[in-house]
C-alpha cells in the first residue's frame, strides 16, 4: 500500500515537474539521457560514451539498495532518458522499482549488464537466490563495460567508431587492474578475511579467497552466532573486519574489540570503480598478512 501510494504521488510529481517546463538537469540535445541503477556503472557509462551522455544514478552515495525508493526528481530524468543500464543479477532496488520505471517511459532501451556472468547464490536473505554484487569482480566489470556498449550501439550507432575506441581503453584499465589484484594476493597464505555484509563473494571466488560474514541471511547475529564469530576469528588470526557505510557496524566492532582488531570501511558502491577496487584490493591484502 505505501508503495502504491508513493507511485501515484511520484507520478503526479513527475506530472507537475514536467508540465511546469522543469528541464534544468535533462540531457542536451545532443546528449544520450542515461539512467543508471548503482553509483560503480557511472564510471562504466562516462568511459564509454563520455560527454555524450547525461548520467543519472538511482541508488545515491550511501543510500542502502534494498530499500531505497527514487525522489520525484528522478523520476523526471526517468521520464527523459533514452537508455536505463541496470544491474540485472538481481539488485533489489530493480526488482521493486523497473516495472514502475518503464511505466512512466516505456520507450527506454534496457540493457541488463549481468548478461554472460556466471552468477553466484546469495546467503543474503535480503538478497534472496542470486548474489547480486557482480560489479565486485573486475572480470565481471569487463562483461558488464561490454553489454553497456551494446546498448550505446543501439541508441548512437552513428558513434560506433568513438564508444569502441573508449571501450577498448577502458577495458584496458580493467584488465590492468585485474592483473594488479591478481599479483598482491597471489602471494597471501592467509586468504581467509571477514565481512559485516556478504557483499564480496564475487571478488573472493576471482581471486580464490574466502569470505566470512558477520551478517546471515540478512540479520545481525544473535549473542551465540557472535561469541562464534570471535572464536573463528581468532583460530583464522582475523585482526581487520571490513564493513560497508551502508550498514551497521556495532557487531564488527564487537568483534574487533574481542580479537584486539580494527574495522576498516570498504564501500561495494564507490563511484570512482578503478581506484575503488585497487585501494580495497590493497585493503584485504594488507588484512591477510
Amino acid at each position: 500500500m505505501k508503495k502504491k501510494l508513493y507511485l501515484l504521488i511520484g507520478s503526479i510529481c513527475v506530472f507537475l515537474l514536467l508540465s511546469t517546463g522543469c528541464t534544468q538537469q535533462s540531457p542536451k540535445n545532443n546528449e544520450i539521457g542515461v539512467v543508471v541503477t548503482i553509483l560503480p556503472q557511472v564510471e562504466f557509462v562516462q568511459r564509454i560514451a563520455g560527454d555524450h551522455a547525461h548520467i543519472t544514478v538511482m541508488i545515491p552515495p550511501g543510500a542502502d539498495p534494498h530499500t531505497y525508493e527514487p525522489t520525484p526528481s528522478q523520476l523526471v530524468e526517468v521520464s527523459n532518458a533514452q537508455l536505463y543500464v541496470k544491474v540485472g543479477s538481481p539488485i533489489e532496488f530493480e526488482l521493486s522499482w523497473m516495472d514502475k520505471i518503464l511505466s512512466i517511459n516505456d520507450q527506454l532501451l534496457v540493457i541488463d549488464c549481468s548478461k554472460g556472468i556466471d552468477l553466484m547464490n546469495s546467503t543474503d536473505e535480503d538478497e534472496p537466490g542470486i548474489d547480486p554484487h557482480i560489479w565486485t569482480s573486475v572480470k565481471n566489470a569487463e562483461i558488464m563495460v561490454q553489454n553497456i556498449y551494446q546498448g550505446f550501439l543501439q541508441i548512437d550507432p552513428t558513434n560506433k567508431t568513438y564508444y569502441e575506441n573508449n571501450t577498448d581503453k577502458y577495458i584496458q584499465d580493467l584488465q590492468s587492474l585485474d592483473e594488479n589484484i591478481t599479483e598482491i594476493l597471489s602471494a597471501k597464505t592467509h586468504r581467509i578475511f571477514m565481512v559485516y555484509h556478504p557483499a564480496w563473494g564475487y571478488f573472493a571466488k576471482e581471486y580464490g579467497l574466502e569470505q566470512l560474514s558477520i551478517e546471515e541471511y540478512g540479520k545481525e547475529p544473535t549473542p551465540q552466532q557472535l561469541e562464534r564469530l570471535i572464536d573463528e576469528a581468532k583460530a583464522e588470526n582475523i585482526s581487520v573486519i571490513f564493513v560497508s557505510p551502508q550498514f551497521n557496524t556495532r557487531s564488527a566492532e564487537t568483534i574487533a574489540n574481542e580479537i584486539h582488531g580494527k574495522v576498516i570501511a570498504v564501500d561495494p558502491l564507490a563511484e570512482d570503480y578503478l581506484n575503488n577496487m585497487q585501494k580495497i584490493a590493497d585493503a584485504f591484502a594488507e588484512a591477510m598478512q
